[in-house]
């Protein structure tokens, strides 16, 4: 039985390094890139897609929605990893752990638009307390983000790695795009069940790869009677036996003195180089809650959940070949 080609379409950059290196040594797959001289060819480029069994773009979103018009035309099969298609019709979004029946939905997909990598982190918060009502679907809420440069591709990671542009080194993150309504936010609030996109404010930190997102819940937004602990057990609860989603443990306030997060319990790198995402639920002592997620901004939140789909569209096992 031949192995099953993927093509992967923009092999070069960050998200595409990453995926042809976690997929480099499985055995169950045939990895086909172009060779240089074709690489940004139209028809070369077209050709593969429709003959591949699966096709992964990793590509600026012009480049993926003209490709993206390929494949609808010769029935070839797509992840996207650009932000064009997140809430597009006909495209499933891929996180895997959206919903009870999600992982079907890509399974059965012709195309998947893989998710944001903000939005891998702040969706699972924020979606399971929507369904259980903890939230209400018109709830405000605000967002702080920070990742690592990697996340903003080749032009982000030469003005932070540039001795001459003064980064080097930098001892503090650096908001940017205060101004601008972020491409993430669509996707945001349409899989998080949201009757408003949240205030957003995104920022830079100087390293490579990592991302922290946070998410402040003031005590008048949640349900009534709801506690920080009651929402960890929801989260807890939705993702139990989730292989890349944990849960951190539950310290209540009147722990936090015995086991007190640390200066380090929040590391945006701590999960680099995995396909692990972390949950976090912080009491506070007004009865507001912070929810915090961890995750490697080009492992879970771009490259790693990219072959979770591509694992699920070829019926293979979804862990195969992702260092947790």
């Amino acid at each position: 039985m031949s192995k099953p080609r993927i093509f992967i379409d923009g092999h070069a950059g960050t998200t595409g390094l990453r995926i042809r290196d976690w997929l480099a040594g499985r055995d169950d797959l045939a990895l086909w890139t172009l060779e240089e001289a074709e690489r940004k060819s139209a028809p070369a480029r077209k050709k593969a897609i429709a003959e591949a069994d699966l096709t992964v773009l990793c590509l600026p979103d012009a480049a993926a929605i003209e490709a993206g018009l390929w494949a609808t035309e010769s029935g070839g099969r797509l992840i996207d990893a650009s932000s064009s298609h997140r809430v597009s019709e006909g495209w499933v979004y891929g996180l895997p752990e959206l919903e009870g029946d999600h992982r079907s939905a890509i399974a059965n997909a012709q195309l998947v638009s893989n998710p944001g990598c903000y939005p891998s982190a702040f969706i699972p918060l924020i979606r399971p307390l929507v369904d259980e009502k903890i939230l209400a679907t018109d709830v405000a809420l605000s967002i702080h983000g920070l990742s690592g440069f990697s996340g903003g591709g080749k032009a982000l990671i030469e003005r932070w790695t540039d001795p001459e542009r003064g980064r080097v080194g930098l001892a503090y993150e650096a908001p940017y795009a205060l101004d601008k309504i972020h491409k993430h936010l669509p996707e945001m609030q349409r899989y998080a069940a949201l009757e408003h996109a949240p205030q957003f404010i995104p920022a830079v930190g100087p390293f490579a790869c990592g991302m922290r997102v946070e998410v402040p819940i003031h005590c008048s937004q949640l349900r009534l009677g709801a506690t920080a602990e009651i929402v960890w057990q929801i989260l807890t609860d939705r993702y139990a036996g989730e292989p890349f989603i944990e849960v951190a443990e539950f310290h209540s306030l009147e722990q936090q003195d015995e086991d007190p997060l640390d200066d380090f319990s929040l590391d945006p790198q701590l999960l680099n180089d995995t396909n692990r995402l972390r949950l976090h639920v912080l009491p506070n002592a007004g009865g507001h809650v912070l929810l915090v997620g961890i995750l490697d901004n080009l492992g879970k939140g771009a490259s790693g959940v990219a072959i979770q789909s591509l694992n699920l569209m070829l019926g293979l096992g979804e862990e195969t070949g992702l260092p947790v």
